[in-house]
């Protein structure tokens, strides 16, 4: 019950906050090509491994916007496959959905899981704009700010093992504050993210652990310039929490270019290091990703 409550908070609080422009749901892609970002890992607007304040979709206040992704990442001895879609309504509220399969491939029977064994989650998440307006208020120093929640649900195949390997629960919401400041004259985009989290390897190993079963506060950071106006170059980098004794939990980094052909289309192609995971040492590798929206 707390966690739907959270969920019809952020929602209510968002729609209220809409401006009193006449509203349409027809799709006027009334924003600038690239400024609602891409999918990220969680199925929310932002860069791979982080959320921003932008919303997803090119609806302008007046409007809406929307896309679908899917995301491969390929490590040395992991698959992560990532696909979902995400709704923007009046450029101030987001709701999403992400499902997220981890398949350990060959790694499985040294983990003591059969060969590829997967595991699977389900991520519903909402994003709501606070305050500031990183393109139109280009004259003030003020980030365009919003807050989110995402909740995290394992498939119910893969509860009784997370536990078995020090996990407190198979399912739990991180909360998230993402602050993001567009620089036209310098094509530069910022954002800063500070997330309250219990969950193991983004939740595909559950949440809370015998070392730590409290929401610990981590920081996600993104940094991309505009080469052009249809290719964008960037990096992140995102702390993760160590809860398990099983197994040491390492943060990420990504650099990545995103081509924009138009508004309907997205492609990135990313380097990624996941960290540590499972005892299998530090997992690097690429990850491409399409979007296809409006």
């Amino acid at each position: 019950m707390t966690r739907c409550l959270t969920f019809v908070t952020l929602l209510a609080v968002g729609l209220a906050g809409c401006s009193a422009t006449p509203f349409s749901l027809r799709p006027d892609q009334g924003k600038l090509l690239a400024t609602g970002g891409v999918s990220q890992i969680e199925g929310a607007g932002g860069a791979g491994l982080a959320p921003w304040a932008m919303i997803s979709g090119y609806g302008s206040n007046a409007s809406v916007g929307a896309n679908t992704y899917y995301t491969h990442a390929k490590t040395n001895d992991f698959d992560l496959r990532s696909y979902g879609a995400a709704v923007g309504i009046a450029d101030r509220v987001e709701v999403s959905y992400a499902r997220q399969e981890f398949d350990t491939n060959d790694t499985g029977p040294r983990l003591g899981l059969r060969g590829g064994y997967t595991f699977k989650q389900d991520i519903i998440g909402a994003k709501v704009r606070i305050a500031g307006d990183a393109v139109y208020g280009q004259n003030s120093p003020l980030p365009q700010i919003a807050i989110g929640a995402q909740y995290k649900r394992m498939d119910r195949d893969n509860a009784g093992l997370v536990k078995a390997l020090g996990a407190t629960d198979d399912e739990g919401v991180d909360y998230y504050a993402s602050a993001t400041k567009l620089f036209l004259d310098k094509n530069l985009i910022l954002n800063a993210t500070l997330r309250g989290t219990k969950a193991n390897q983004l939740g595909l190993l559950g949440f809370g652990g015998d070392k730590n079963d409290k929401h610990s506060l981590q920081f996600e950071g993104s940094a991309a310039y505009m080469v052009s106006r249809k290719l964008v170059v960037g990096a992140d980098y995102r702390s993760k929490p160590d809860n398990l004794e099983f197994a040491e939990e390492g943060n990420a980094t990504a650099a990545y270019v995103a081509y924009f052909p138009n508004k309907n289309l997205s492609v990135t192609l990313a380097g990624v290091d996941m960290g540590k995971i499972a005892r299998q040492g530090r997992q690097r590798g690429v990850y491409l990703s399409t979007q296809v929206g409006f």
